[in-house]
């Protein structure tokens, strides 16, 4: 990638085995020309992963925009927003993949499978809030015992 202007914001991490580069670059100058409702800043992320043991680079760009304004998000609090988005993110579709095994569904039709992933949500939501420290097997007991399930709830 080649960069006109140094970033606003660096971050470098070393974890799981690779080095990640995170860079930011924010900008109020194409909010006139967006046609986008609340937009006060634009933003593009460049992130490049050095596997250790390989050496191997993957870089990526990602470009978004937030009706945060700049006093309210700098630079590196939006990085910093990305960032936990996607642990979030990761965090809740793990669960859904694994433990209710969502990429496995037979349910495709109209709107059954939004409504679905709702429920799974409620009950990833509900677990987290009940401190449930393992969903599956959680899950497991329930489905072995219903009755587990509403005295849980305390019903």
């Amino acid at each position: 990638m080649s960069v006109l202007f140094p970033p606003q914001h660096e971050t470098i991490e070393k974890g799981h085995g690779r080095i990640e580069i995170r860079r930011i670059w924010t900008s109020t100058e194409l909010n006139e020309y967006l046609d986008f409702p609340y937009v006060k800043q634009v933003f593009c992320i460049h992130r490049i992963f050095t596997k250790v043991k390989t050496g191997k680079k993957t870089e990526e760009i990602v470009y978004g925009i937030t009706s945060l304004t700049q006093q309210k998000a700098s630079p590196k609090t939006i990085l910093k927003f990305s960032r936990g988005h996607w642990s979030i993110e990761n965090g809740l579709h793990y669960v859904r993949d694994t433990s209710f095994r969502e990429d496995h569904s037979q349910i495709r039709t109209q709107n059954a499978p939004r409504a679905m992933a709702s429920l799974k949500n409620l009950v990833v939501g509900l677990f987290h809030f009940l401190n449930v420290p393992n969903i599956a097997k959680t899950l497991r007991n329930f489905a072995a015992r219903p009755f587990l399930a509403l005295q849980m709830l305390r019903l």
